[in-house]
């Protein structure tokens, strides 16, 4: 009678559990991606973003419908460079595992050095600073750095440096980026799953070696770049979802990534 008494409660008491819907550990949710329209910021020499109506209005059926077709390069946009994009026989992007791209996040914040120098490189002295106030950098953890260029975008002159497009207009890139230094030594030194970045490339716009995308990628630590709103994240305490489009065997694609906390 016990086991039939048992039977009945389970019975009773499932379908409440079931329809309970599973709720996020948080109360922000910051959005770090920048929409993709005719403003995107792409290098000078790739293709811009462009977005063409193949069809919106009324079907000749009486209903409403939209379609659209999409052309862009890789690496535009907030986006992730997946390994691949220097170091041969590292993962693309359809080969960073989930688990890479998830993790407890923390914000190094040098917006003061950027401040008066628009080449400024992010040092080991800076991590380094961070730590003594805020600990040891967690492994697995995802590394944002913070310079403050976020505040331009999408004005290419005060984003980039400057407003031109084309080969030549390379040279003149002026923004901050990754000491190549501290690049080796957070691959060295810490086990960090990806690092991000308010600026359009993890190696300053001076940079014609790219040197740090080389050291991370060289260990398959991918890079996102042109990060929207970090200056809404607190230091550390958060976590990040980063879901770029899974583009086989690509070197980079458009990403959309969020803060919790």
């Amino acid at each position: 009678m016990r086991w039939i008494n048992l039977l009945l409660f389970f019975a009773l008491i499932t379908p409440a559990v079931a329809q309970k819907a599973p709720t996020l550990p948080t109360n922000h949710v910051i959005d770090l991606s920048y929409p993709f329209d005719a403003d995107t910021v792409y290098w000078p020499t790739a293709e811009t973003f462009k977005l063409e109506t193949d069809f919106e209005g009324l079907t000749d059926k009486g209903y409403y419908y939209s379609a659209y077709r999409y052309t862009a390069a890789e690496h535009g946009g907030t986006h992730l460079d997946a390994p691949v994009h220097f170091a041969k026989g590292r993962r693309s992007v359809d080969q960073i595992p989930l688990e890479q791209l998830m993790g407890p996040g923390l914000v190094v914040d040098v917006t003061r050095q950027c401040a008066g120098n628009p080449d400024y490189l992010v040092s080991v002295e800076d991590f380094q600073n961070w730590e003594k106030q805020n600990g040891k950098i967690a492994p697995g953890s995802i590394v944002f750095l913070r310079t403050g260029y976020g505040k331009y975008y999408p004005d290419r002159k005060k984003y980039l440096g400057t407003d031109e497009r084309g080969a030549a207009a390379v040279p003149k890139l002026h923004f901050p980026g990754l000491d190549p230094q501290a690049a080796g030594w957070l691959t060295q030194n810490r086990s960090i799953k990806a690092i991000g970045l308010d600026t359009a490339s993890i190696d300053r716009g001076q940079s014609t070696l790219f040197e740090s995308h080389r050291a991370l990628f060289e260990k398959d630590v991918p890079a996102f770049e042109n990060v929207a709103n970090l200056d809404q994240l607190p230091l550390k305490g958060f976590s990040v979802i980063a879901l770029p489009m899974k583009i086989k065997g690509g070197s980079g694609g458009p990403l959309r990534m969020v803060a919790l906390f």
